[in-house]
């Protein structure tokens, strides 16, 4: 990590940054990824296969099973804070992801293992907040999915934001914030500007040299 710019953490390229989602002070999720670049206000971190995270159990089996009403029993137990975590590798596709270029959204760009672009995805979220071992935020469950050259997109998973929003994951001035934020997150696709418009996002991140791994400490809500 280098100095800190105005109080908040910046993390040198090559280095690792923990992204977690937190809810009500406990960690649902913990991914390690390696830092591409930071200036302090934007993030922009590398993810691959083998890399090993911390997930919800639901969620896991559910890729195991492909059975979708166990991963929607995840959004009951958000709401409950019955939660289990378990780890998990990721596999398949490797991810280049941009925090901070909203602060209502992160955007992700997915190539799979042989360099072709697959797709990107705008993740609407918590804003960020900094801590020593990477970023928190918190997932919230709607997201856009654009074609890999930026021309088509759809929305995913509106019926589990919607459920989200009735067992009260999601309040009255957060859905505001998050209808606000779909707007600029169009906009930003259409005009292919933020990072839809950054060269780096035309090839995948470099993905050899040491693994990403989880800190002893990655479950401790740290400041």
């Amino acid at each position: 990590m280098e100095a800190e710019r105005s109080g908040r953490p910046v993390f040198a390229a090559g280095t690792t940054a923990v992204r977690r989602d937190v809810l009500r002070g406990r960690v649902w999720a913990a991914a390690p990824h390696r830092v591409v670049r930071d200036s302090g206000r934007e993030l922009v971190l590398a993810y691959w296969p083998g890399i090993e995270s911390l997930a919800p159990t639901t969620w896991i089996e559910w890729l195991g099973s492909g059975e979708d009403a166990v991963r929607k029993q995840a959004i009951p137990n958000l709401a409950r804070g019955q939660w289990e975590l378990g780890r998990w590798a990721w596999r398949d596709t490797i991810v280049l992801s941009w925090f901070g270029a909203d602060p209502d959204f992160s955007v992700h760009r997915y190539w799979n293992a042989d360099g072709d672009p697959l797709r990107w995805y705008v993740n609407f979220e918590r804003p960020v907040r900094r801590t020593r071992i990477g970023i928190d935020t918190f997932d919230l469950l709607l997201d856009l999915v654009i074609g890999p050259d930026g021309s088509k997109w759809e929305w995913k998973d509106e019926d589990e934001y919607a459920l989200g929003r009735r067992l009260g994951l999601i309040g009255a001035a957060e859905h505001g914030r998050i209808e606000r934020a779909r707007e600029r997150a169009v906009a930003m696709v259409e005009a292919g500007s933020g990072p839809f418009a950054q060269e780096v996002a035309a090839r995948p991140p470099e993905v050899g040299g040491p693994v990403p791994v989880l800190p002893p400490d990655a479950l401790a809500v740290l400041a």
